[in-house]
C-alpha cells in the first residue's frame, strides 16, 4: 500500500523493537486496507488491554469493543475545518 521508508518522529524503543513495530505496521497496511476502500480514509485503530484516550470523530464512525482480552477502538477522524 504505502511505499518508501518509515520516518521515525520520536521513540524510546530499542532499535530492534522499532524495526519490528514498523515491519508489523507495514504488513498490516498491506493486508487490511479493505476498510478504507469500503468506507473512505482517515480511520484510526487502537488495540490494547489498558488504554484511555480523547478524540474527535465523524458522526456514525465510532466503535469500542472487547475481543477476549483485547480492547479495540476504531473511529474515523473528523474532517478539520479551515479557519
Amino acid at each position: 500500500m504505502l511505499e518508501g521508508k518509515a520516518m521515525i518522529e520520536d521513540t524510546d524503543m530499542t532499535v530492534k523493537m522499532q524495526l519490528q513495530a514498523m515491519a508489523s505496521a507495514s504488513q498490516a497496511l498491506d493486508l487490511f486496507d479493505d476498510f478504507d476502500k469500503a468506507h473512505g480514509g482517515g480511520w484510526q485503530c487502537v488495540v490494547g488491554s489498558n488504554f484511555g484516550c480523547y478524540f474527535t470523530h465523524s458522526k456514525g464512525t465510532f466503535i469500542y469493543f472487547k475481543l477476549e482480552t483485547l480492547n479495540f477502538l476504531i473511529f474515523q477522524g473528523a474532517a478539520s475545518s479551515s479557519s
